[in-house]
């Protein structure tokens, strides 16, 4: 089947429209019409990044309506209106004992991405996905079904970026109620953050970021506090005259050096600091860490199980304890160059294309 999908040619050139050849699905798939796809800041990075094979089809944050299931498919069925998350195997040791997010082929699953330029075939979808196009093919695995009565562009970045930094602080972190909180870097993921903060019950909800603009809708979400970074900030100081001593919890979602430091002297003693990004030069000050008895702990998506966590979300959302809405803008989907070059100067937080 033909579809059309935003190409990216080489390493780092904008988006193409074009038709696209999407191989038949399998016995455990789904056929999905996509309705609108997020863009979260990993499509950004593989699109400049050697992360892909262009030229491929992005997008890990789909949503839409199912129009086929293959044979084996059990709890789906066509006319369900589902959210697209990340694949993983079901099979190995991590699958079947642990959050899926920590597949022992999680890489190979979700990481490669490909179009035969000879067959012009969508060989490897992206997270298992793809969603940057208008139809996608999709294991049963990977989908979540939702309520009809949920806005499909609404939910689609609940695939991903917005369900890590809730997650990562109801699943990893487990704030106590009355406990302190941290989030460097308040773009979607640690916008989420602050908002689950809020229903765990943390006392103090400090946000830590570059752009003003960001630190003002944190506090509109829930933050206690704001302190604005950059190089010469002395932000565990700052933190340290907030709540008179460092916080149990922090969140970092920036991946920089120089800020990660920040976060480890700001935790007080036996605090905990999680950390979704990844960084292969950082040196940890151990000798800090070991002082404070503090912990640094690595979380993928979270740490959450996406049929499990989406629709728990989805409820704080229609209680209006999760008021996501207010990160999102939406963009046509022709307008993808637009809606990326938007995200990475700060001035959107949480792009949406809408396939129609």
């Amino acid at each position: 089947m033909n579809i059309k999908a935003a190409v990216t040619p080489k390493k780092g050139e904008p988006f193409e429209i074009k038709d696209v050849a999407l191989p038949d699905p399998d016995a455990n798939d789904v056929f999905i019409k996509v309705a609108a796809s997020g863009i979260c800041h990993t499509d950004v990075s593989d699109r400049d990044t050697d992360m892909v094979n262009p030229p491929s089809v992005l997008g890990h944050e789909g949503a839409g309506i199912i129009e086929e299931v293959g044979p084996e498919v059990t709890d789906l069925k066509k006319g369900d209106h589902v959210i697209v998350s990340f694949a993983s195997c079901g099979k190995c040791d991590n699958c079947l004992n642990g959050p899926p997010a920590h597949c022992e082929n999680y890489a190979e699953l979700n990481l490669n991405n490909h179009v035969d330029q000879e067959t012009n075939e969508l060989v490897e979808r992206f997270f298992g996905q793809s969603s940057f196009a208008s139809y996608s093919r999709v294991n049963q695995r990977n989908v979540v079904k939702i309520d009809k009565d949920i806005d499909l562009a609404l939910a689609a970045p609940l695939g991903c970026g917005l369900r890590t930094g809730a997650s990562t602080v109801l699943n990893v972190l487990k704030p106590e109620s009355g406990s302190s909180i941290a989030v460097f870097g308040v773009g979607a993921v640690g916008l989420s953050a602050i908002m689950t903060a809020k229903i765990a019950g943390c006392e103090h909800i400090i946000a830590v970021d570059l752009h003003e603009n960001r630190l003002e809708l944190a506090k509109e979400l829930g933050a206690t506090a704001s302190i604005v970074s950059g190089k010469d900030a002395d932000i565990a100081g700052e933190i340290q005259d907030i709540t008179g001593k460092g916080v149990q919890n922090i969140l970092d979602t920036t991946g920089v050096d120089a800020v990660i430091e920040q976060t480890i002297k700001s935790l007080d003693s036996f605090g905990k600091l999680a950390t979704v990004v990844t960084d292969d030069s950082f040196s940890v000050p151990l000798e800090i860490l070991a002082l404070k008895g503090a912990s640094i702990v690595g979380t993928s998506q979270g740490d959450a199980t996406p049929q499990e966590f989406i629709p728990e979300m989805i409820s704080y959302y229609k209680d209006g304890q999760f008021p996501f809405d207010k990160m999102v803008k939406y963009y046509d989907f022709e307008q993808i160059n637009q809606a990326f070059e938007e995200s990475e100067n700060g001035s959107v937080i949480k792009p949406v294309l809408r396939m129609e």
